[in-house]
């Protein structure tokens, strides 16, 4: 008996690692959500598709770098032809024309297994008085990154032909194109009317996160993202496709608009002995398909597979290229190539971040950092946008980049956090020209980076933002240190980091101005995190930002042997940061400034104890920072962005308060995980989702916040005692990386329940 049991448990473990791993990596989707779903993307860091209900529909698919540069408006990623729909009729109806209904699709569930990178879907499609159980799986390859992978396997409770449809299908232009890069709000705001759609301001006094005054535009479909109506994708103008019924194979090839020119191809795999009765092939510019025709007996499961490659004349050719990939995929096989991508994705999940007592928790640690390592690269030169590989604000780099995935990846995933500053370095002419064209010496990053070209493409109506939210230079200087602290890389400081951080310390030496009259440098006509105020004198969190950035510069010259230049020391040692002495607390910016506005914001000082930064401070004054920005947030923000919940998390822990901090972690759980699969949302309101910094700092809560590390001249340090929340056992940060060597950092209470962490090798 006692083997029995052994037995029916090994054999459960098994079962449920064929279909996933571990339940924390899975998010999953049932006939409830059909009303309210908010797709998710899977993605490989160089090209994407979306999730859809069915499983089989046409989706958005985008590849990186690739942006619509049309005259007028902003650059914008391009949509690609749509790769993973596959049609199905069961000689009644079309499975994608047929509304999803409970009635329709039964025994719905449909499954997003982290831990595999994939995503699966299962039901009965019910059509006609026949059935059919259908399963299919979605993948954008970890391990080939050329290749996207569907699997469709199905069951019909009837004999008969069915036909199935294998599309390659291009994205429309938009229906409505609008100047961005000069219309005014007003005009916008007109021109989106007249064009029928919908946009208004929630609040005429706030502006939004990434400079979009405060405009939210509300769509029909509830789950749209917000300012929808501007955030359309760009448009791949096609050129050539064709494909053969013979050899099953369909491509296509087309331009985004004056970008980068770019080719999917796909091959079509049959079930074992099955030969088709008919191929029909389709094409033009609208769509590329073939339709296959085949005769199923009841009962039988017939198993099909689309293997899709996607490249780019920045990224691994053409047509030919990307047909050869297809080819070469189909000969290899699906169980083959989905074996790798697992392998690849339980590689990466090797380094993980466990939480002993809180698995809702721990389920979205693992959704976060899953969104994380989709839309980053292992050294290359592609950044991070805010939203990832999706047209939420358009595809564009902002300091999340550097300020807030870059922290997260620094330490599990070093060689994605190379990425994203290889991306600065990549991108450094360019910003030296624009504080050339500013009379400034060094480099003058954007507020928002286009992802090819490093230049500026902020729209018209967000201009003060490109010209005064300057504190991205800061975050991105700081980043390229960090980097080198965490791996010791003195070859990537001496060729990469170091001429980053020299150029952006020369710009911060010449922005910044001397008050002679109070022995002190300001920094004047600036735009706070917070961005209802625009065009302020000396912000805080920028002063302060600028003041470590230089620094940095400093250290860096010394460790490479190199003659700073005087300058830098000077401006940080007398760089002035706004303090009331009367209430012992950070100001967010110059007094003379009143602090007032309802913004999503409400204060943006507790930005000044975000861990990269983290200015020394008595614990005093920590606290009443603390407690002022908690009581704006509560007084001034209707609607909270979540960019300041998480960081009061990490304050709260600072200051040695696990219940607190564990309040404000949980708070970002709250309506800013849209279902089903925790798509992260800026506010808990709006559907800006894919949002990549929230995702990050939800993380840094519990790299930085509760472990107490921070990065000092001598590396990662414990610098503030370790928390841990009420009713937690433990937390296992596993596999960081520090210079070259594993570790793993637990956190655990002692009998008498005081909380210690320990650095340890990493496990095996």
């Amino acid at each position: 008996m006692t083997r029995l049991l052994v037995f029916l448990c090994f054999a459960l473990q098994l079962s449920a690692m064929a279909v996933g791993g571990d339940a924390g990596f899975d998010l999953t989707a049932t006939e409830k959500d059909f009303s309210l779903y908010f797709p998710a993307y899977l993605a490989n860091g160089f090209f994407t598709t979306s999730t859809s209900l069915r499983g089989t529909d046409p989706t958005l698919s985008f590849m990186v770098g690739v942006m619509d540069y049309t005259p007028g408006d902003v650059s914008r990623p391009a949509a690609l032809p749509s790769w993973a729909e596959i049609d199905y009729f069961d000689g009644a109806r079309w499975l994608n024309s047929t509304p999803v209904t409970a009635s329709a699709f039964r025994n719905y569930r449909q499954t997003l297994r982290m831990y595999d990178g994939l995503l699966h879907t299962q039901y009965d499609f019910a059509s006609g008085g026949r059935s059919t159980q259908l399963e299919v799986t979605t993948l954008a390859s970890e391990d080939a990154t050329h290749l996207g992978l569907i699997s469709l396997s199905l069951t019909p409770d009837f004999t008969g032909t069915v036909r199935l449809r294998f599309t390659l299908r291009p994205y429309p232009a938009p229906a409505h194109r609008f100047p961005v890069a000069r219309l005014t709000a007003a005009q916008l705001e007109k021109a989106i009317a007249d064009a029928g759609e919908s946009f208004r301001l929630t609040d005429p006094t706030a502006v939004d996160q990434k400079g979009r005054a405060g405009a939210v535009a509300r769509p029909p479909d509830p789950t749209a993202p917000d300012r929808a109506a501007m955030w359309y994708p760009g448009y791949v103008q096609i050129q050539s496709f064709g494909g053969s019924e013979a050899e099953r194979l369909l491509w296509i090839t087309g331009r985004a608009v004056d970008g980068p020119q770019i080719a999917e191809a796909a091959a079509i795999g049959l079930p074992p002995g099955v030969t088709p009765s008919a191929v029909k092939l389709e094409q033009s510019p609208q769509v590329v398909s073939l339709e296959i025709a085949i005769t199923v007996e009841r009962g039988r499961t017939y198993t099909f597979a689309k293997y899709v490659a996607a490249s780019g004349e920045n990224w691994g050719g053409l047509k030919d290229a990307a047909l050869n990939w297809a080819e070469g995929a189909r000969k290899q096989g699906y169980d083959s190539l989905l074996a790798k991508h697992q392998a690849a994705w339980h590689a990466l999940w090797k380094t993980d971040i466990q939480i002993e007592g809180d698995p809702e928790v721990e389920r979205a640690i693992h959704s976060d950092l899953f969104s994380l390592l989709e839309n980053s690269t292992v050294n290359t030169g592609w950044g991070m946008s805010g939203c990832g590989l999706s047209p939420c604000y358009m595809g564009h780099q902002f300091w999340d980049n550097d300020a807030w995935d870059f922290p997260v990846l620094v330490l599990l995933h070093p060689e994605r956090a190379k990425s994203l500053e290889m991306f600065r370095f990549r991108t450094l002419a360019p910003a030296e020209a624009r504080a050339r064209e500013r009379h400034y010496s060094g480099a003058m990053y954007p507020w928002e980076s286009d992802p090819l070209k490093g230049i500026d493409v902020t729209p018209y109506i967000a201009t003060g933002f490109a010209e005064r939210e300057i504190h991205v230079n800061a975050d991105i200087a700081i980043a390229n240190w960090e980097y080198y602290l965490t791996t010791g890389d003195e070859a990537w400081l001496r060729d990469y980091g170091y001429r980053v951080l020299r150029e952006t310390a020369d710009f911060w030496a010449t922005r910044a101005t001397y008050n002679r009259e109070k022995d002190r440098y300001e920094i004047l006509h600036v735009t706070s995190p917070d961005e209802a105020y625009n065009d302020v004198p000396n912000d805080s969190f920028t002063n302060a930002v600028a003041q470590k950035a230089l620094r940095c510069a400093v250290a860096a010259a010394g460790v490479l042997g190199q003659t700073p230049n005087p300058k830098w020391s000077e401006v940080a040692q007398r760089m002035y940061i706004p303090f009331s002495v009367k209430e012992q607390r950070h100001l967010d910016f110059d007094e003379t400034v009143p602090h007032n506005k309802k913004t999503w914001m409400g204060s943006s000082i507790s930005w000044l104890a975000y861990p990269p930064l983290d200015l020394a401070m008595s614990k005093e004054i920590r606290r009443n920072d603390f407690n002022f920005a908690t009581k704006s947030l509560s007084e001034l923000t209707p609607d909270a962005n979540d960019m300041v919940p998480v960081m009061l998390g990490i304050e709260a822990a600072e200051l040695g308060d696990g219940a607190t901090a564990y309040k404000w972690m949980k708070f970002s759980m709250g309506g800013f995980l849209k279902p089903p699969f925790n798509m992260r949302s800026e506010t808990a309101k709006n559907n800006a989702i894919y949002n990549l910094s929230i995702s990050a700092g939800f993380l840094e809560n519990f790299l930085y916040g509760f472990t107490g590390l921070r990065f000092t001249d001598q590396g990662l340090t414990p610098v503030y005692a370790p928390v841990l929340p009420p009713g937690w056992k433990s937390v296992t940060i596993k596999g960081v990386k520090l210079h070259g060597q594993s570790v793993d950092f637990v956190l655990s209470r002692d009998e008498a329940g005081k909380v210690h962490l320990e650095k340890r090798p990493a496990a095996s």
